[in-house]
Formats: C-alpha cells, sequence, structure tokens
C-alpha cells in the first residue's frame, strides 16, 4: 500500500538516485519529484524511470517550460510538478499523456490550472496560504480534483490538512536533505507513512 505523497528529492545527485528512490518506495512511497535545479537532475529521472519501472511514478519539479517538459518526458519521466500555474506548461504537460501538478495559491490560478488540463493542484506554500484557505478553495474547487498540499505541511499537521480537504503531500526537506544516507531516508520516510496513516 503506497500513499498520496508525492517526495521531492531537491538536490539528489545520480549516484544517489536509486538508493535512495527504492528506500521510498520500500518505505510505501512511490511517486518521487526530481526538481530541475538539482545537479544533473534528468540524468537522475533517467535512472529512476528505468530501474522502477511499473513501481514508481518519476518526475520532475521546478519545471518553468514547455522545453523542459520534453526534456523530463524524454528522460522517461510522467510526472510534471511546477512552482507556478503556466498555462503553456500545462498544456504541453497534458498533451504529452504526463501528469500535471501546477503550483496554486488563489482561486484563479486554481481555475486557470484547470482549465489548462491540471491532473491535480499543488497548494504552494502551503504554510502561508493555510488550511483555512484550502478549506475555502475546496467549497468551490471539484471534487474530484486532487489538491496537494506543499510547503510546511507534514506529520504535525497533517491531520488539520487532510480535514480541510487535502488529499495528498508534496515532501520535502522532511524526508531528504543532500547527501543524506538511504537508511536515514527510509527512516524518516517510514515515520512519515505512519503518521500519514495513523490519521487515516
Amino acid at each position: 500500500m503506497t500513499e498520496p505523497i508525492i517526495a521531492i528529492l531537491r538536490g539528489l545527485t545520480p549516484a544517489e538516485a536509486l538508493p535512495v528512490g527504492r528506500a521510498l518506495l520500500e518505505a510505501g512511497i512511490d511517486r518521487i519529484e526530481v526538481p530541475l535545479n538539482s545537479p544533473q537532475p534528468l540524468d537522475s529521472i533517467r535512472l529512476m524511470a528505468t530501474a522502477l519501472a511499473g513501481q514508481a511514478t518519476i518526475g520532475a519539479g521546478t519545471v518553468l517550460t514547455a522545453e523542459q517538459v520534453a526534456q523530463v518526458e524524454d528522460a522517461g519521466g510522467r510526472m510534471i510538478v511546477s512552482p507556478n500555474a503556466d498555462p503553456a506548461v500545462i498544456r504541453e504537460t497534458r498533451a504529452r499523456g504526463l501528469e500535471s501538478w501546477p503550483g496554486v495559491y488563489t482561486a484563479t490560478e486554481c481555475f486557470a490550472a484547470i482549465a489548462a488540463g491540471a491532473t491535480g493542484l499543488k497548494l504552494f506554500p502551503a504554510d502561508q496560504a493555510g488550511p483555512g484557505m484550502l478549506k475555502a478553495l475546496r467549497a468551490v474547487l471539484p471534487q474530484d480534483l486532487p489538491v496537494y498540499a506543499v510547503g510546511g505541511a507534514g506529520p504535525e499537521n497533517f491531520a488539520e490538512w487532510l480535514q480541510a480537504g487535502a488529499q495528498g503531500f508534496g515532501i520535502g526537506s522532511a524526508l531528504y536533505r543532500p547527501g543524506d544516507a538511504p537508511e536515514t531516508v527510509a527512516a524518516r520516510a517510514r515515520a512519515i507513512v505512519a503518521a500519514l496513516r495513523a490519521c487515516a
């Protein structure tokens, strides 16, 4: 059983990609994002997408242009995550059959992303928005559209976010920091998964 968590591996190197990816998968996290401002991100995506094919959804974060969407697809990535809601990026992503997770903050951004074809929404930065804002947005957003809280959402407040209408979470430094051993990442991942399951 896997959880609605996207692991954000900012700063990951290709040498770490497979050990860290496997550690996350074994802990119950099968959605992995490598931000494009990491070292050689496309190499890390290619390694994990090949080795974990059929087991995990690998993608890129901090995707800002349509050209980058094409590069990620060429590397085997299936998920495009952005800090912003750029309709051109969303449309290119969906045209290629990839998952689109744009960053949104306001109702206007949410509905612009939906109109462009977003698979799901990434409320970012969630700690600045707060669960109250998400609850208000959920009252008007399509009920079948997943919204993940990213930035400041974690075990200490999973329950509050879920109650507000979050369907999942993007977790970054609480899971992985550059140079962390796979065993460290695995231990953190198990603890985060257990905390989320306890709220279900």
